[in-house]
């Protein structure tokens, strides 16, 4: 392979000489310049079978190039490197023409697999450019430069240009709807708009209607003509969070809309065409669910086209600087004071096992910055949010050794109670009392996390839906919020 010309471009003369090294050993012949105008001399003079570029180079953006090598060279592949590991970076590449995108630090075998897939003669080009991605300095849509991020960038990367149907998973408070909007506003449907739907909130006799909508007199309440969020999402994107909480019955419905690209409203009888990107997004096993008989194996396959799985933020502790500095900035441009973090502050955020995730990350921040009297938080002031919000967390796993039970709780709150009364106890009333308070909040907590589905909630908690009914009028608890009205 002698007569294989690799090409590198990179302002630094140590990686310059590794990929040289590495490149060599691989059978490639090399020339490596730390200017992309000596560059740019090659590749006009027909010199090079492939082209591996920084992305910062002294005298030009290695980016702004490959548009002219394009022009000139369509058939020459060109790798782009770089140490701005952002998802805007990887998108950019890949809207340039960029044959692949690796982040720095890169693993020496990753570049020669990758050198050797651009010379393969199977290969197709890049796909065409999307015109009109934001600004670097732009709110950043994702925040992370870990190799398990990378991951996500790169596979967005070669998404965003598609219409291809997109299912993703991973753990609550991940950010799945990030991601979703990232596929929607860097792709070619950005001009349309993004409707999210929550499969988990919408009570299941509503499904139907609030998907595809429904003709005035459909049913009892119908007053008027309502537009589903399919026709909402027309020329846009159509996000299904918690797709694994839709019924079998919509499912079907869903399906058939997958494979016609039609439908009709609830009621209605003339065909609407579905003119959306579909994704979708689980922290369920759709697998098992499939396995169990509650979700079609049909649709499964429909919806699971291209698979993208988020990392829970334990997978990606050296994301947690960025991401809290982020969040931090975010809270004093939303009026809360000027905060920063100390160094051990840090080192007891990385020890933490977030089991709610970046969303957990995100709330303890905004406290700490409404809580924390000193401008620089320190480990202390974190360790005692996150004792007081473990036990409070959704998406905390069983109580840790020393944690407080929940009868623990309600046996010191009735001690209190009774010093507090001493001689003068009450003669009844102290059960009724004790399971109030009890109640109340169980039940409140439940609604609010179904998200004011009754009758989800009563399956959960294990009651009649009439029983439920009562008891929320008897504790006098706010349906629509879940929280107790009084």
């Amino acid at each position: 392979m002698s007569e294989v010309t690799i090409l590198v471009a990179d302002d630094d003369r140590g990686i310059r000489t590794v990929l040289d090294q590495a490149l060599q050993r691989a059978g490639y012949s090399v020339r490596t310049t730390g200017q992309t105008l000596k560059l740019w001399e090659w590749i006009k003079a027909g010199e090079g079978d492939l082209v591996i570029t920084d992305v910062v180079m002294p005298d030009e953006n290695g980016l702004d190039m490959i548009p002219r090598v394009r022009e000139l060279r369509p058939d020459l592949p060109v790798v782009v490197t770089s140490a701005r590991n952002t998802l805007l970076t990887a998108v950019r590449a890949t809207e340039r023409g960029a044959f692949e995108y690796l982040p720095k630090p890169f693993d020496l075998q990753e570049v020669v697999d990758v050198v050797g897939r651009g010379l393969a003669p199977a290969l197709g080009g890049a796909e065409e450019p999307v015109a009109g991605v934001p600004d670097e300095d732009e709110q950043m849509p994702l925040i992370g430069r870990s190799p398990a991020m990378q991951d996500v960038y790169r596979v967005l990367a070669r998404l965003v240009g598609t219409e291809l149907t997109v299912m993703i998973t991973g753990e609550s408070g991940t950010g799945k709807e990030l991601v979703a909007r990232a596929l929607h506003d860097y792709g070619s449907r950005r001009g349309g708009p993004f409707v999210a739907v929550n499969m988990a909130a919408i009570p299941r006799e509503l499904i139907e209607s609030e998907l595809f909508g429904h003709e005035k007199g459909a049913f009892t309440g119908a007053t008027h003509r309502q537009a589903g969020r399919f026709e909402q999402a027309g020329g846009g994107t159509l996000f299904l969070d918690e797709i694994g909480d839709m019924p079998l019955e919509a499912q079907t419905r869903l399906l058939r809309v997958l494979q016609e690209g039609e439908y009709t409203t609830v009621g209605g009888r003339t065909p609407l065409t579905a003119d959306s990107r579909i994704v979708t997004a689980t922290h369920q096993d759709l697998g098992e669910l499939v396995r169990a008989g509650r979700f079609r194996e049909d649709l499964y396959y429909r919806l699971n086209v291209v698979p993208l799985r988020l990392p829970p933020l334990r997978e990606r502790v050296e994301d947690i600087p960025e991401l809290a500095r982020h969040f931090l900035n975010r809270c004093e441009h939303d009026g809360l004071p000027r905060k920063s973090l100390s160094a051990d502050s840090l080192a007891c955020l990385r020890e933490h096992s977030w089991p709610g995730n970046v969303r957990e990350l995100e709330n303890l921040m905004r406290r700490l910055c409404a809580l924390c009297s000193d401008e620089v938080i320190g480990a202390s002031a974190v360790r005692g949010e996150l004792s007081d919000g473990r036990a409070a967390s959704p998406g905390a796993g069983p109580q840790t050794a020393g944690a407080q039970s929940l009868a623990d709780a309600v046996g010191a709150h009735l001690r209190a109670y009774f010093d507090a009364h001493g001689d003068e106890l009450p003669a009844a009333g102290v059960y009724d009392r004790v399971m109030r308070e009890v109640e109340r909040p169980l039940i409140a907590l439940t609604l609010e996390r179904m998200g004011g589905n009754q009758l989800r909630a009563a399956k959960l908690l294990g009651l009649n839906r009439n029983t439920l009914r009562k008891k929320i009028r008897e504790l006098d608890i706010d349906i629509d919020t879940g929280n107790g009205a009084g």
